[in-house]
Protein backbone atom coordinates (compact mmCIF):
# COMPACT_ATOMS: atom_id res chain seq x y z
CA UNK A 1 0.00 0.00 0.00
CA UNK A 2 3.05 2.12 0.52
CA UNK A 3 4.10 1.62 -2.50
CA UNK A 4 1.25 2.37 -4.23
CA UNK A 5 1.02 6.05 -2.05
CA UNK A 6 4.59 6.38 -3.47
CA UNK A 7 3.72 6.22 -7.02
CA UNK A 8 0.93 8.18 -7.28
CA UNK A 9 2.74 10.89 -5.23
CA UNK A 10 5.48 10.61 -7.37
CA UNK A 11 3.89 10.23 -10.84
CA UNK A 12 3.56 13.31 -12.64
CA UNK A 13 1.71 12.11 -15.82
CA UNK A 14 -1.17 14.86 -15.26
CA UNK A 15 0.92 17.59 -14.49
CA UNK A 16 0.95 18.98 -18.66
CA UNK A 17 -2.36 19.01 -18.68
CA UNK A 18 -2.92 21.06 -15.56
CA UNK A 19 0.11 23.67 -16.30
CA UNK A 20 -1.94 23.99 -19.49
CA UNK A 21 -5.23 24.68 -18.43
CA UNK A 22 -3.71 27.47 -15.99
CA UNK A 23 -1.84 29.02 -18.78
CA UNK A 24 -5.13 29.17 -20.85
CA UNK A 25 -7.41 30.55 -18.45
CA UNK A 26 -4.78 33.43 -17.32
CA UNK A 27 -4.59 34.15 -21.46
CA UNK A 28 -8.11 34.21 -21.52
CA UNK A 29 -8.06 36.28 -18.27
CA UNK A 30 -5.83 39.01 -19.67
CA UNK A 31 -7.69 39.11 -23.14
CA UNK A 32 -11.34 39.84 -21.40
CA UNK A 33 -9.20 42.83 -19.34
CA UNK A 34 -8.00 44.29 -22.38
CA UNK A 35 -11.15 44.11 -24.51
CA UNK A 36 -12.36 45.64 -21.27
CA UNK A 37 -10.13 48.21 -21.20
CA UNK A 38 -9.65 48.85 -24.56
CA UNK A 39 -13.55 48.79 -26.33
CA UNK A 40 -14.85 51.83 -24.90
CA UNK A 41 -11.66 54.01 -26.05
CA UNK A 42 -12.29 52.15 -29.42
CA UNK A 43 -15.54 52.70 -29.95
CA UNK A 44 -15.02 56.49 -29.02
CA UNK A 45 -12.46 56.80 -31.47
CA UNK A 46 -14.90 55.28 -34.71
CA UNK A 47 -17.88 57.24 -33.29
CA UNK A 48 -15.77 60.54 -33.31
CA UNK A 49 -14.14 59.42 -37.02
CA UNK A 50 -17.98 58.90 -38.10
CA UNK A 51 -18.94 62.16 -36.67
CA UNK A 52 -15.92 63.51 -38.37
CA UNK A 53 -16.82 61.94 -41.81
CA UNK A 54 -21.09 62.81 -41.50
CA UNK A 55 -20.10 66.66 -41.03
CA UNK A 56 -17.71 66.57 -43.91
CA UNK A 57 -20.30 65.12 -46.33
CA UNK A 58 -19.10 61.89 -46.81
CA UNK A 59 -21.29 59.41 -47.92
CA UNK A 60 -21.87 56.64 -45.72
CA UNK A 61 -22.04 52.56 -46.44
CA UNK A 62 -20.02 50.43 -49.62
CA UNK A 63 -22.14 51.05 -52.42
CA UNK A 64 -20.84 51.70 -55.90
Amino acid sequence: MLQLFNALLLDESGQDLAEYAILIGLIALAVIVAVRLLGTTISTIFNRIGTTLSSAGVPSGGGS
